[in-house]
């Protein structure tokens, strides 16, 4: 009898095959193995992707987009603004309350979003320009505005990680440097302490209390129907392991299938591969270090936008077009504020165009450092590509194979590394205040690479104010020049990451954010 993360799996399998054996009742449970463990429950905390995906399961928000990325009204029933733009008025809707029983207010909204603020960039942003955050009553709360502000409603409904999830004002009133310690929300499943066990499993139950909308599901917005009595998530860290449990029926859906295996899932009539496409797919970048000799120099980083060809990239992960594509717009391809701005920087790119460029900079052999995240597939496989074009184009490579956790450490620092290879869905990347690349410019971050362009952060505030998607658009073309005109960071393509599930489940909702209402299991 196999066994997955260390429960016993396979046992209602065998006693279904026998002759004669009774049909089994509907599963209760989807059972499902998630990019990763869960392990910070604070969705405002961290902006990990799983915890994301956690605080979408188990906390509401506002507003939310649905599959055209409209922003509809998620937990309000609707809002009124004044004639001058600065005073918008909400309402909640009916029927919302806690896990806890206690029914949500506005002053548990005006908590929530203010701790929220603290740490995410756009809520960032908004608080800056907000003259008052208040609850009128139960029902209402008031944001008074300084000035014009183009993105309320996006910012309320954004679902950039860490997300404006509403929490309890009790549990909201902990600074956002410290995590909550009790896990309450008021979404469709429910998170008990008693069903975690950690490095096993997480058990989300359905919550019997939720009120969901009136209009279909669409993406994040609509209505929330769980049609399961459970969510069972177990911790699998083996992509081979999970892949196998999948196809064996112990398991309903993986989040990423590995790409070595695509193929094999695709002729198992007993599996989907559901696949992404734009605003649900990865765009990677290599994150250069501003601070470091010798990539302190423009000149030198540029060299690198004629180096790197994606096209070899996505051929190095063996994915066919179908999953992969390249792309030079660095607010993505096919999403909003898509541009051409720029990418001559980066056509034809050839190893001996890049050494041309090389020499006529100021570089003296100096090493580059470049960090190899060895559990990270896309991004191992990517700078191991790099590193290869870097040396055959005159680079002196220093190639230092790490795990994950550790290069995150190494590159808060300002010296010792010089790039790296990392991945982020677009539905982030899309818009230039969310974009991880490049959102701490001038905050001597070194998730920035400890860059600062000021004309860049004036025109993030400028993107904030702009009135209308189109003014928008032309901002991010001047944003995009800057990034290439100075080798800020380098894209080397835009991939998905499919999921499989069995398809015993019906309806599951197409997202690269893992959603488990209105899926159905036979």
């Amino acid at each position: 009898m196999r066994r997955l993360g260390g429960m016993a799996l396979g046992v209602g399998l065998a006693l279904a095959g026998l002759t004669g054996a009774p049909k089994p009742a509907p599963a209760a449970n989807l059972t499902a193995v998630l990019e990763a463990e869960i392990v910070t429950l604070d969705p405002h905390y961290i902006g990990a992707y799983i915890t994301r995906t956690f605080g979408y399961m188990v906390f509401d928000t506002l507003y939310a987009p649905d599959s055209n990325f409209n922003y509809r009204p998620q937990m309000v029933r609707g809002h009124t603004v004044s004639a001058d733009g600065l005073t918008w008025t909400f309402t909640l809707r009916d029927g919302l309350s806690f896990h806890d029983g206690s029914p949500v207010t506005a002053r548990d909204v005006v908590a929530s979003l203010r701790r929220w603020a603290t740490r995410a960039a756009l809520g960032g942003r908004l608080m800056d320009v907000t003259e008052s955050l208040t609850a009128r009553d139960d029902k209402t709360f008031v944001l008074v505005l300084k000035e014009p502000y183009g993105l309320v409603i996006e910012t309320l409904g954004t679902m950039a990680s860490p997300t404006p999830f509403i929490m309890p004002e009790r549990l909201a009133r902990t600074p956002g440097t410290e995590r909550i310690t009790e896990i309450v929300g008021s979404g469709p499943f429910i998170y008990s302490r008693a069903d975690h066990r950690p490095g096993d499993r997480m058990l989300l139950r359905r919550n019997p209390n939720y009120v969901p909308r009136d209009e279909p599901a669409d993406f994040l917005a609509g209505g929330k129907r769980v049609l399961i009595d459970a969510l069972d998530i177990r911790v699998v860290p083996d992509g081979g392991t999970a892949a196998a449990a999948l196809q064996a029926g112990e398991i309903d859906y993986m989040q990423y299938a590995p790409f070595d295996l695509l193929r094999s899932f695709e002729r198992d009539r007993r599996i989907t591969v559901q696949n992404f496409t734009g605003a649900h797919m990865f765009t990677g970048h290599f994150r250069l270090n501003h601070a470091a000799p010798p990539f302190n120099d423009p000149a030198i980083r540029a060299v690198l936008l004629r180096l790197v060809d994606q096209g070899e990239v996505m051929a190095g992960f063996g994915l066919d077009q179908r999953y992969a594509r390249t792309c030079p717009a660095f607010f993505t391809c096919g999403g909003p504020n898509e541009s051409d701005a720029g990418i001559a920087a980066l056509a034809n790119p050839s190893i001996e165009a890049a050494r041309a460029a090389l020499r006529a900079t100021r570089y003296n052999n100096e090493p580059i450092v470049l960090m190899v995240a060895s559990d990270l597939e896309a991004a191992r496989v990517s700078t191991e590509i790099l590193a290869d074009r870097m040396r055959r184009a005159g680079f002196n490579v220093d190639a230092q194979v790490t795990d994950w956790a550790t290069l995150l450490a190494r590159r808060t620092r300002r010296e010792g590394w010089h790039a790296y290879g990392v991945h982020a869905l677009n539905v982030d990347l899309g818009n230039p205040l969310t974009n991880s690349v490049i959102n701490f410019n001038c905050q001597d971050s070194g998730g920035a690479g400890f860059m600062c362009f000021p004309r860049m952060t004036e025109l993030f505030g400028a993107f904030a104010r702009a009135p209308n998607a189109e003014a928008r658009r032309a901002i991010a073309g001047e944003i995009q020049e800057i990034v290439y005109s100075q080798g800020v960071a380098v894209p080397w393509g835009q991939f998905a990451q499919p999921a499989a599930y069995r398809n015993t489940l019906r309806n599951l909702i197409p997202s690269a954010i893992p959603l488990f209402w209105n899926v159905e299991k036979r």
